[in-house]
């Protein structure tokens, strides 16, 4: 797993071999950061990063400069990951919580700047997940939600669709809160 931009950038963590999770690619991760900087000033942010599996979305998210990343991963293994890279990165700007990350959206009060979603593409509520999030109202006014998923979901019928990249396998769909 690399980091791609900002302070962190050109790091590296070893990803365990048996780990079931699958991290985003380095080309598809490094080209939704740059459709991002035209939504997102990354600089102050708060972040939730849903099934945060290696936390390498997480991680690009500090290394740019967001001030709060919640990372809510379910798997044991991956959540202790995730929490061995945050101590060598030696930074408290990043929550791990280990639990369900379809629990969290329907309990947290929280808002975030961004959200980010990659569940496994084979999770049955996964065509759901967006109308989760707005339904929790976990997005700030301005906010932008992500979900990556696989190519047989079209979510562009969605009141809160933006727009859709593919970067070879992977799908990135865009939400936001539609300004009167």
């Amino acid at each position: 797993m690399r980091v791609i931009s900002g302070i962190y950038k050109r790091r590296r963590f070893e990803v365990p071999p048996t780990f079931k999770a699958r991290p985003t690619t380095d080309f598809a991760k490094e080209n939704l950061f740059n459709v991002l900087m035209g939504y997102v000033d990354f600089e102050d942010t708060t972040a939730l990063d849903l099934f945060a599996g290696t936390g390498s979305i997480s991680i690009e998210l500090l290394s740019r400069g967001c001030s709060r990343v919640v990372a809510v991963e379910k798997e044991f293994k991956h959540h202790a990951f995730i929490q061995k890279v945050l101590g060598e990165l030696k930074t408290d700007k990043c929550l791990a919580i280990r639990g369900d990350a379809l629990k969290f959206i329907s309990q947290t009060s929280e808002k975030f700047d961004f959200v980010f979603a990659d569940p496994p593409y084979a999770l049955p509520e996964l065509k759901e997940i967006p109308d989760l999030v707005f339904g929790a109202g976990l997005l700030q006014t301005d906010g932008i939600f992500v979900l990556e998923h696989g190519k047989d979901n079209d979510f562009s019928a969605h009141p809160h669709f933006l727009e859709h990249r593919a970067y070879g396998s992977v799908n990135f769909s865009f939400f936001g809160l539609k300004q009167p």
